[in-house]
C-alpha cells in the first residue's frame, strides 16, 4: 500500500479551489517539498462563492482567498501558485479550459500531478463531492492523456516554445477507490497549520486542530502509520 514511495523532482497540484490542496494532500505536499521537489499549485477557480458572510463581496473574497492560498502554500513549501481565475461553481470541461491545463503541464513539466478523483460523486456516504472537483479532475485526466503528450494538440503551444510532455503518475485525492497510503506522521502539523491559513473558510481553528488529525488517524487504520493520507495512485505506462 505505502511502499515504493516516489521522489519526484517536479509536482503539479491542480485543484478546483483555494484550500483544496491542503485539505486533500497537505501532508504529502510537505513531504515532497522537504525532499527537495519543486511543487507548483494551479488553482482553477477564483473561489468567489465560498462564504456565508452577508458583508462579503465576490471581489473581496477572491483577493482574500488568493492571499490565504499563497500563505498556505508557503507553509507547505510549495514554490508558487498559479490562479486561472475561472468562475467558482461554473466549471465545465471545455476546449478552452483543457488548453489552459495543458499549457500548465507543458510549462511546468511535472513528473507527478495531484488532483481530484473525478469518479467520486459521494464520498463515505457523508460528503457530496463538489461539481468543480469532479470536472477539474476530468479535465486534468483528459489533459494528461493524450492532450499534453501529443504535439498536434494545441499547436500554438509548440509555436510558443512549449514542448509536449508526458506525466508519469497521477495522485487522485478523496477517492472511493484508494490504493495508496502516504505516511504523513512527520508532516501532519504542517498540514494543519496550512489549513488554518484559510481563515475565511474556517469558523474554528481549534476544531481543525482536532478534526484533521482524527481523520488522518482513521485513514491510517489499515496501515502501520500514525497519520495517513490516501490516494488513488495511477502509474502511467512509460
Amino acid at each position: 500500500m505505502a511502499n515504493n514511495f516516489p521522489n519526484p523532482k517536479k509536482v503539479l497540484v491542480i485543484s478546483a479551489h483555494p484550500d483544496d490542496p491542503e485539505f486533500s494532500a497537505g501532508g504529502l505536499i510537505a513531504r515532497w517539498a522537504e525532499a527537495g521537489a519543486e511543487i507548483t499549485y494551479v488553482i482553477v477557480t477564483d473561489g468567489s462563492k465560498g462564504t456565508a458572510d452577508p458583508q462579503m463581496t465576490k471581489e473581496k473574497l477572491v483577493a482574500v482567498r488568493q492571499l490565504e492560498q499563497r500563505a498556505a502554500a508557503e507553509v507547505l513549501g510549495a514554490a508558487g501558485v498559479v490562479f486561472l481565475g475561472q468562475p467558482d461553481g461554473e466549471i465545465r470541461n471545455t476546449y478552452d479550459l483543457r488548453e489552459m491545463i495543458v499549457r500548465q503541464i507543458r510549462t511546468h513539466k511535472p513528473e507527478v500531478i495531484i488532483t481530484h478523483d473525478p469518479t467520486t460523486r459521494i464520498l463515505d456516504n457523508t460528503y457530496l463531492n463538489h461539481t468543480d472537483h469532479r470536472v477539474v479532475g476530468d479535465i486534468v485526466l483528459d489533459s494528461v492523456y493524450p492532450l499534453a503528450r501529443d504535439r498536434l494538440n494545441f499547436p500554438e503551444h509548440e509555436e510558443a516554445g512549449l514542448e509536449p510532455h508526458k506525466v508519469l503518475e497521477v495522485f487522485l485525492s478523496f477517492s472511493n477507490e484508494p490504493n495508496y497510503w502516504v505516511d504523513i506522521s512527520a508532516t501532519i502539523e504542517k498540514k494543519v497549520a496550512a489549513i488554518i491559513k484559510h481563515a475565511s473558510q474556517i469558523s474554528s481553528p481549534e476544531d481543525i486542530q482536532k478534526w484533521i488529525p482524527e481523520r488522518a488517524a482513521e485513514r491510517a487504520a489499515k496501515v502501520s502509520f500514525e497519520y495517513a493520507e490516501t490516494f488513488r495512485r495511477v502509474q502511467l505506462l512509460r
